[in-house]
């Protein structure tokens, strides 16, 4: 007697224009795929009109046979979506600079279990970072940018992301902006981390800045990059209160904590298929 097939669990996620019958139509390729749903949730946006989904399911069913029997509603409702294995490592690349924090965080968060990612590579416009790569055993790539070589560390880059086949890529503190042809390209794949309630200070050394002027929040905000410096679509924001005692130097310390665990909650809902685009704005199934 043959023994049935353990299940795979598959997370589907979609967005599209919102009308009746979705739901249902949804349910019932599933259920013709033989999925049991473990987890569901919805969300119809009274801005744009847009109907956004995530599904968790076990079925003994291949992602090709869940995929065929998705693939009429998806149609027939005019659907972005994907099928992913749960827990299914996301491969990504990171780019730092010179500070380590937001690398350092991402890496321990990843050997752990915590993120479902898979980091094949590492890049960086300076050498400080190198020795954290080697301590992770994870090739580490020099690209130094200056306006000059702009276009040709671009090209590099790229070129890296095709031969690792990269999914995802993760500006930790990477202090140089992107082009918009590369923003383009990146669209919706790359996720950035800035110090977000500090918006009057620009330029070197925001939190001094933010300091001298008796600010009380600082915060960090993680989002997808655009070719609008830091105004892309927010995936997650946090923010500390500080006060006139906390010192300059007190004010980087926290803000730096509050970046590494700002971005590696955005990393993670990201990698488990939890955010999705309304235009500007993001839906995040957390």
């Amino acid at each position: 007697m043959t023994e049935p097939t353990a299940p795979s669990s598959y997370v589907v996620s979609l967005s599209c224009p919102d009308r009746p019958g979705i739901v249902h139509a949804v349910a019932g390729a599933l259920l013709e795929a033989g999925c049991n749903i473990t987890d569901s949730q919805q969300y119809g946006s009274p801005t744009t009109g847009n109907f956004f989904m995530r599904v968790e399911a076990d079925t003994p069913s291949t992602i090709g046979e869940l995929t065929s029997a998705l693939e009429p509603v998806a149609t027939a409702f005019t659907m972005n979506w994907q099928v992913k294995p749960v827990g299914e490592k996301v491969r990504t690349l990171i780019l730092g600079s010179k500070e380590a924090h937001c690398l350092n965080d991402l890496l321990f968060q990843q050997r752990t279990g915590t993120l479902p990612i898979d980091v094949p590579a590492i890049v960086s416009n300076h050498r400080e970072l190198e020795e954290l790569a080697d301590f992770y055993g994870i090739p580490f790539h020099h690209i130094p940018v200056t306006p000059d070589t702009k276009p040709q560390a671009e090209a590099q880059l790229l070129e890296l992301i095709e031969h690792h086949d990269i999914e995802l890529t993760v500006l930790a503190r990477y202090m140089q902006v992107l082009s918009n042809d590369l923003c383009a390209k990146l669209s919706g794949k790359a996720i950035n981390i800035h110090h977000s309630f500090l918006p009057s200070f620009k330029g070197a050394k925001p939190y001094h800045q933010a300091h001298a002027r008796g600010v009380k929040i600082i915060g960090a905000t993680a989002h997808y990059v655009t070719a609008d410096l830091d105004e892309g679509p927010i995936i997650e924001q946090e923010v500390i209160r500080v006060d006139h005692a906390r010192t300059a130097e007190q004010f980087v310390q926290m803000g730096r904590d509050v970046e590494g665990r700002t971005l590696v909650q955005a990393v993670q809902w990201h990698a488990e298929h939890r955010v999705l685009l309304d235009g500007t704005r993001t839906v995040v199934f957390n």
